[in-house]
């Protein structure tokens, strides 16, 4: 998809990049494979935010995503690529040959029309999904499983890939786009391709209400609150320096890490920061 830029008419599409989506379905969405969504505003069973800067934006209806691709051997058409404001790859709606219709992240390279397939071997083309052990080594892949049968769960959003590299005692080692080299078991599925839209990195919002209809309310920087509000507030005109950034609690930010002691963390072969 390319990138659609807007003549400057008003300030807010001065700036205005967004993705040209002409190619895309117009119409809603599958009605049997969506369900309603509520939105939280931040803040768990208590009431209380947890996550701020959340809260309003546009009313949403979830896809169902078909993460694990257990339909195997059953060959399916694209019917259409939709856009899905709850992520930020596009989707594609499968018909699969017994009648059934699914809903799968689209590929880069994915079109109307091309068909796709879910079995212990198939083609290394962009939709089709295979377990590791079957995969050539060197394939580009996306919709990687951590756990065989729990569903797709890395390498999900717009314009991601990884890379295959090698295999090892029953385990596929995964070249991350981050750097990361990990283990994940040969059994655990993934989708041959790099996952559609990565021109979404290169868009702009143009103005402030474009986030809110996205829910993303406003972030206001600690270095411009007073010292009652952020350890990083106060002082006379504008100072940096003196401390390190950190939250409103005063916890370390921006590099300081709180990763604690993971179960997973035994997979991983090379960590994405040296």
């Amino acid at each position: 998809m390319a990138l659609k830029k807007f003549k400057p008419r008003s300030p807010g599409q001065r700036q205005l990049v967004q993705i040209d989506r002409k190619d895309l379905y117009k119409g809603k969405p599958e009605k049997s494979l969506t369900e309603g969504l509520k939105k939280t505003g931040g803040r768990n069973n208590y009431g209380r935010i947890t996550s701020r800067h959340i809260g309003g934006g546009h009313k949403r209806r979830y896809r169902l995503i078909d993460w694990r691709r257990d339909k195997w051997d059953v060959e399916g058409t694209v019917e259409r690529l939709e856009y899905d404001p709850n992520r930020t790859a596009f989707i594609a709606l499968i018909s699969y040959a017994d009648g059934e219709k699914r809903y799968i992240i689209a590929p880069q390279r994915l079109n109307v029309g091309d068909k796709v397939i879910a079995a212990q071997k198939a083609d290394v083309k962009p939709g089709n999904a295979m377990p590791l052990k079957s995969m050539p080594v060197g394939t580009i892949i996306h919709n990687i499983e951590m756990k065989p049968g729990k569903g797709a769960q890395m390498v999900r959003s717009a314009g991601t890939f990884a890379q295959l590299v090698g295999r090892d005692q029953g385990y596929a080692q995964v070249k991350l786009a981050s750097g990361e080299l990990r283990v994940v078991r040969g059994e655990c599925i993934a989708t041959v391709g790099a996952v559609s839209n990565p021109d979404h990195m290169n868009t702009n919002m143009g103005k402030a209400g474009r986030n809110r209809w996205k829910g993303r309310r406003p972030h206001v920087r600690g270095v411009v609150m007073n010292p009652v509000d952020h350890p990083l507030g106060g002082g006379e005109g504008r100072t940096s320096g003196g401390r390190h950034p950190c939250t409103p609690w005063g916890k370390p930010t921006k590099g300081y890490r709180t990763r604690k002691n993971k179960a997973t963390d035994k997979y991983i072969i090379r960590r994405r920061k040296k």
